[in-house]
């Protein structure tokens, strides 16, 4: 039988003093445990707000150059890269091959769990294969304990292909080491139930891929202001929103919103029409010139006249 290696010294795994009476809590005070607990979450994100500042330019700069952004995981971190990605499409409006999410065992593994596959490492090279990563592309490693061999044979493979690596843990550099482009470690300390590392470090790593891809989306141009003009219109909700975003930026009422929506097709290509009296395709063009930047479309629109 193959030799277990000993992972107690790793942070995710250590045990947590301030739970160790967890059994013998009552409700609420494992509700104000978990609260105490989680405080921990934001102040790792402030951290690392310089490796997820640089990850943010250095992505937005690939997919700028027609690159694409995966998340490769197992289990928890696994299941969060794959949420963050299909969030990408109707919050951006971006096609779904632009951010994907890799997980070991695939789509099954996100609803039934598949730990075993995670110490694979061949299994992740062959999935970076697999999506023909090239230099243009962006590979982000997810692993709260640091080891899982799924992730580094992801991360190998990639980084032999020329793409960019960036690694997210949420252990100490000096309990594990990985060689890529960018470390982004999210230190929330020992779990409330030892190992489980779901609780905290899921939670951390939830709010540092919100940050990275909004973020991401922000620096391509995909929002106005705090307002998400690439909204795709795809059921009643987000039609509201779509046209709620034009009234208040537009000043106009909610059926003339409605019209404007209907003859431009999206909530950008709306405001441009609206602010600069083009036509549709006058104002597609004017988009498609400025990368998709409705604020510098709208200026550059300006300059001209």
């Amino acid at each position: 039988m193959k030799q277990l290696e000993e992972r107690g010294h790793l942070l995710t795994e250590q045990i947590n003093p301030n739970s160790q009476n967890l059994d013998r809590l009552s409700c609420l005070e494992l509700v104000d445990l978990f609260n105490q607990e989680d405080r921990q979450t934001i102040a790792a994100i402030a951290k690392a707000r310089l490796p997820l500042a640089e990850a943010i330019a250095t992505t937005a700069k690939a997919l700028r150059q027609g690159g694409r952004l995966f998340y490769v995981g197992a289990g928890t971190s696994g299941r969060l890269g794959v949420l963050d990605a299909a969030e990408c499409p109707p919050t951006f409006c971006t096609p779904p091959e632009l951010v994907q999410g890799i997980i070991a065992g695939g789509a099954d593994a996100l609803v039934r769990s598949s730990e075993a596959l995670e110490d694979r490492a061949e299994d992740g090279a062959a999935a970076i294969v697999q999506k023909e990563i090239s230099p243009l592309d962006v590979v982000v490693g997810i692993t709260a304990g640091g080891t899982t061999p799924f992730v580094h044979g992801a991360l190998q493979a990639a980084k032999s292909r020329g793409a960019t690596t960036i690694f997210m843990a949420c252990v100490p550099q000096e309990q594990f080491s990985c060689d890529v482009d960018i470390d982004i470690r999210l230190l929330v300390g020992p779990e409330i139930l030892a190992g489980s590392t779901r609780l905290k470090a899921g939670t951390v790593t939830k709010m540092a891929l919100n940050i990275l891809s909004t973020g991401v989306m922000v620096q391509l141009g995909k929002v106005y202001g705090n307002r998400m003009v690439d909204v795709a219109v795809t059921n009643s909700k987000l039609r509201d929103r779509a046209l709620r975003i034009i009234q208040d930026l537009t000043n106009l009422n909610r059926d003339a919103a409605a019209n404007l929506l209907e003859n431009s097709g999206n909530v950008k290509l709306a405001l441009l029409m609206h602010w600069t009296g083009l036509d549709r395709e006058q104002g597609e063009k004017l988009l498609i010139a400025n990368q998709g930047n409705l604020r510098q479309a709208v200026q550059n629109s300006q300059n001209q006249l």
